[in-house]
């Protein structure tokens, strides 16, 4: 014999489950939107764009911390963690942007597995710039982009990564490497 009221409350804590899942997933995806166009009108010189898409992101983010604090498993979800990991990558090059200093990312709260992978990121924006200001004839600028990226892989050589991060550190190499290649080119014709 099945106990249907004890049933009910499982079908319905299954239910709310599944709706705020869904809810962080949409949420999730237009934060990363936003981090992702941030990231393309910085690359443009668009700074107010940016910024102000960096505050929608953010904006998404804080909400969904408010929201779910109580179920701390729904920002666990991948949707989530990937639009984190985008959104880090937008405020670090952001902070490039505007000459700031890498620090902590201290208005929502990111762990050190999302700082890392938005950190490995950076350098493919920061090769994107280069080749921007490059073609623009702003070698400072384009050195400026492979100087950061060297120290942002000194930094994460010291840190022995494995999985997932290490393929991301290999792809930032990979950035550094192209770098390196055009602040060679620009220097034979400088």
């Amino acid at each position: 014999m099945l106990d249907k009221k004890y049933l009910q409350a499982v079908r319905t804590d299954l239910l709310g489950y599944a709706q705020k899942r869904r809810e962080v997933i949409k949420m999730s995806g237009d934060a990363q939107q936003h981090s992702k166009k941030a990231i393309f009108a910085l690359q443009r010189d668009d700074k107010a764009a940016g910024e102000e898409r960096l505050g929608l992101a953010k904006a998404l983010f804080l909400d969904l911390e408010k929201k779910f604090k109580k179920e701390p498993g729904l920002l666990d979800e991948g949707s989530y963690r990937a639009a984190l990991e985008e959104y880090v990558e937008a405020v670090l090059f952001h902070d490039f942007i505007f000459a700031k200093s890498v620090d902590k990312i201290k208005d929502i709260a990111v762990d050190s597995d999302a700082f890392i992978s938005g950190l490995c990121d950076v350098p493919g924006e920061l090769y994107r710039y280069a080749i921007k200001s490059a073609t623009a004839r702003d070698f400072e600028m384009t050195k400026k982009c492979y100087q950061y990226s060297e120290e942002i892989i000194g930094e994460l050589i010291d840190m022995d990564l494995t999985g997932y991060h290490r393929n991301k550190f290999d792809q930032a190499k990979q950035s550094l490497h192209r770098l390196e290649q055009v602040v060679y080119e620009i220097s034979l014709r400088a």
